[in-house]
């Protein structure tokens, strides 16, 4: 007899199972079929990793494994599988990521679409093992797409889509799914798993050394040195950035069809880019970015009830980052309150908050605005931080302004 469980299956989904984030990731990564798989566990990817080399061991993913010494070797042999036509995978986070920053920013640059789960970590120093995001954030501007989920299921599913769009031929770029340590990461509920022949449909033949290869049958310099002041030099390096930035672009278009599709044929549908909750109305609205969003949405829908017109604004796709989207979102409020993960040490705010700025620039109106930091190094981030953030959000429609950044923590 199927469980109630099954019977509650999406279109296109073989089972429906109860796991964390780690092993939601760990799935997608068997559906999508690398041929590669390196790793290296450090808190709190490591069950992830873990998951994934089990599912080799027991055939569910028919890969190589690399267990290898360190992250930075991790990269490098992705570098050297997907140059000779593999499709690949990783996961890190925290110190692990920064070891593996050298090969970590020349991926971009070479092309190469390897897909990285980041199970995002706040920095050290102090000493921390627990979520954050001042890991991924730090990485921000190296080249690659960053996209980022609100629940389990995104992770799932995202993951997957991430092949599609690292692979794209208007975009060959390496893309980070990142979902929170500890909240995603260990986070437990029901997640439907896609059917395989659907997803090999979704994805298509793999094509990922098209462009640049390690094959002897087609000779060429890989990574060759080049710029410098005089001859061909200069153009040719501006011409590898420019690329890269227009990749980066194309991506904006190819990750929202990746949505659609995925939309259509298995019944789940996101918000590709910027998400609007409840803001068609609103006076004034948070922004938010990853699991926050959950808890930031149950302090929204309270406000509505007490008769505030405020609405939610969700960052999904944080590289590119959605300029348009953002903006059109920003036009449609007069005070906003951006709550982000990690801290921007330059600005005194958080990087999000920075990226916001931008746009409103852009937006052509005046939006008063704020910086709340919060749920650093595992903290709580609750429905009463929210409402606290709403509040002192709603006093800037009366000309009450930040002084400086609101730390949601600091006082718990």
């Amino acid at each position: 007899m199927a469980t109630p469980a099954l019977k509650m299956k999406h279109p296109g989904c073989a089972q429906s199972i109860v796991c964390d984030g780690n092993e939601a990731a760990a799935w997608a990564v068997a559906l999508a079929r690398p041929d590669l798989v390196a790793v290296y566990p450090i808190t709190p990817q490591s069950s992830l990793v873990e998951y994934v080399s089990q599912f080799i061991a027991d055939g569910k993913i028919q890969a190589e494994l690399m267990n290898v010494e360190g992250e930075h070797s991790v990269l490098s042999a992705l570098h050297g599988a997907a140059l000779a036509g593999g499709r690949t995978y990783t996961a890190t986070c925290g110190p692990g990521l920064a070891f593996m920053f050298e090969p970590y920013w020349r991926t971009p640059g070479m092309r190469l679409p390897i897909v990285a789960s980041l199970v995002t970590r706040d920095g050290i120093t102090p000493q921390c093992v627990w979520g954050g995001q001042q890991d991924a954030m730090t990485m921000k501007e190296t080249g690659w797409i960053q996209i980022y989920c609100e629940t389990v299921q995104e992770v799932l599913d995202t993951t997957i889509m991430a092949y599609r769009i690292a692979e794209h031929h208007d975009v060959m770029l390496p893309v980070n799914i990142c979902h929170d340590g500890n909240y995603l990461s260990y986070g437990v509920t029901q997640v439907d798993v896609p059917e395989q022949s659907a997803v090999d449909d979704y994805l298509g033949e793999k094509d990922v050394n098209w462009h640049v290869a390690l094959d002897p049958m087609r000779p060429m310099a890989v990574d060759p040195l080049t710029g410098g002041a005089g001859g061909p030099g200069p153009s040719k390096f501006v011409a590898y950035r420019k690329g890269l930035c227009e990749g980066m672009q194309n991506a904006l278009g190819v990750i929202e069809q990746a949505h659609a599709d995925w939309a259509d044929i298995f019944g789940r549908d996101y918000a590709p880019l910027v998400e609007e909750y409840r803001l068609d109305d609103a006076d004034y609205a948070l922004v938010t970015i990853g699991s926050m969003t959950g808890a930031a949405k149950d302090a929204i829908d309270s406000a509505r009830l007490r008769g505030e017109r405020v609405g939610l604004i969700k960052i999904k796709t944080f590289r590119p980052f959605p300029v348009e989207a953002m903006t059109r979102a920003l036009k449609k409020v007069e005070a906003v309150g951006v709550v982000d993960r990690s801290v921007h040490y330059g600005w005194d705010c958080g990087p999000l908050y920075q990226e916001v700025l931008s746009c409103l620039y852009r937006a052509g109106k005046p939006v008063a605005s704020g910086s709340f930091i919060g749920g650093l190094a595992g903290a709580d981030l609750t429905e009463a931080h929210f409402a606290r953030a709403i509040e002192r959000t709603a006093q800037l429609l009366a000309g009450t302004e930040f002084d400086g950044p609101v730390w949601l923590n600091e006082n718990d």
